[in-house]
């Protein structure tokens, strides 16, 4: 084998012991196989796991044993060598962090779990809990192997045990990990929602001096809420504690907590039955300053499904239409952010012009005409371009003269009609 490769983007050569046999690429975390050759731990994890390759790759032999040790002093050796070559662009490899091992995962959720024995306290069941969040934060991998040791079972044993209430430390720490594992089972989510109780619980946290514990509680809400597919009780506070977030994101949380608070409330303004509590506890007000003051895709698309909803009320009409930004801001959203905003922006506009005239008045001025032409022009849903349709015959009188309103077809105007 030669001593070296022209690497594939460097005007350098690598050694070709750096070189992951598998992917020919420098090594970033080197792992020993039990056939003694060295792989990338993700190119033979790869390996194994796509088409079931149960043999070493270079040498053919089987595979009895699929531990990967770290080779710590290759590592080492490239790290060494990106530093000395940086000069010509290449960067340091990071130290990689080590996957959590099913030995050690079992052995901290048996001491997080444990309630007595010799040295169990409050303080060591949530240093287990702390190291585990820890593992769960490098990969999805630790999560994935975390999760399938019944670690969601645990944690909301944990969380909601009655026997014995858990300190404010215990509860912080196993929320926090609990919400990084996706709550896909119904009778979970049911066994939640469905006692008071440990709703009551939850809306508490919501309040709570720690703005982590504030987020998380909302986060776990809204996962219950969309895994349950109901509502939950004491929905007056909860809504009260999840508005709390919309309306003053903590500093130290800022993206996480106007994220996870606005999926909370488009989570509980599913069931008909609450949407006036959101009316009623300020809903309107906080979504329509939160969407003016901007917010990433994904949430703009959320926040406007919550608008959209809440419009089916006549009170969720008159709250938004109250609002001075309400329909500008819905028609500047249209065509600018996604065809998904664009649907939602289009179908709360529609239930304000039907309420009332003077909102058509404001659409029409704001410019949403032009906007609605281009719509059905374009490739958005078809639910889109009916909504869009809907508002342009509503709109027709509220057209100002100097445009193309007493056109049955149009013809004064640039844009082709539809």
């Amino acid at each position: 084998m030669p001593r070296s490769l022209e690497p594939l983007d460097l005007g350098i050569q690598i050694p070709y012991h750096f070189r992951c046999p598998i992917s020919l690429e420098l090594m970033r975390d080197p792992v020993t196989v039990c056939t003694g050759q060295t792989y990338d731990r993700a190119s033979i994890e790869s390996w194994v796991t796509t088409g079931n390759n149960t043999t070493c790759p270079v040498t053919r032999a089987p595979l009895s044993d699929f531990t990967l040790i770290p080779n710590h002093t290759l590592r080492r050796l490239i790290q060494e060598w990106c530093v000395a070559n940086r000069s010509y662009g290449v960067e340091r490899i990071p130290t990689p962090k080590q996957p959590a091992d099913p030995t050690s995962v079992r052995a901290l959720l048996s001491q997080a779990s444990a309630t007595s024995g010799t040295h169990v306290s409050a303080r060591s069941r949530a240093a287990a809990l702390r190291r585990l969040r820890g593992f769960a934060r490098d990969s999805e991998k630790n999560r994935v192997l975390i999760a399938a040791h019944n670690a969601k079972e645990i944690l909301i044993r944990i969380l909601f045990d009655n026997d014995s209430p858990p300190s404010s430390e215990l509860v912080s720490e196993s929320l926090a990990l609990l919400v990084m594992f996706p709550m896909t089972e119904h009778d979970q989510c049911v066994y939640i929602a469905s006692d008071p109780g440990r709703v009551e619980f939850l809306t508490r946290l919501l309040f709570d001096s720690s703005v982590e514990t504030r987020v998380n509680a909302a986060a776990l809400i809204e996962m219950v809420l969309t895994g349950s597919k109901g509502t939950v009780s004491n929905y007056e506070s909860v809504f009260e504690g999840v508005l709390d977030l919309l309306r003053n994101p903590a500093s130290s949380y800022p993206r996480r907590a106007l994220k996870i608070g606005i999926k909370a409330l488009f989570a509980l303004c599913l069931s008909k039955h609450t949407r006036h509590v959101a009316v009623s506890a300020g809903a309107p007000e906080i979504l329509i300053d939160r969407l003016a003051a901007g917010l990433d895709r994904c949430d703009t698309e959320r926040a406007l499904a919550t608008v959209e909803i809440l419009c089916r009320s006549p009170e969720g009409c008159a709250a938004f239409g109250e609002h001075a930004l309400t329909v500008p801001v819905l028609v500047k959203t249209i065509l600018r952010v996604s065809d998904r905003a664009t649907e939602y922006a289009a179908g709360a506009l529609l239930a304000l012009c039907t309420a009332e005239e003077r909102w058509r008045d404001e659409a029409a001025a704001a410019g949403v005409v032009v906007q609605l032409l281009l719509m059905v022009q374009s490739e958005c849903t078809e639910r889109a371009k009916k909504k869009a349709q809907k508002l342009l015959k509503l709109l027709r009188d509220s057209w100002p003269d100097y445009s193309f309103a007493n056109s049955d077809d149009f013809a004064c105007s640039e844009v082709v009609p539809f």
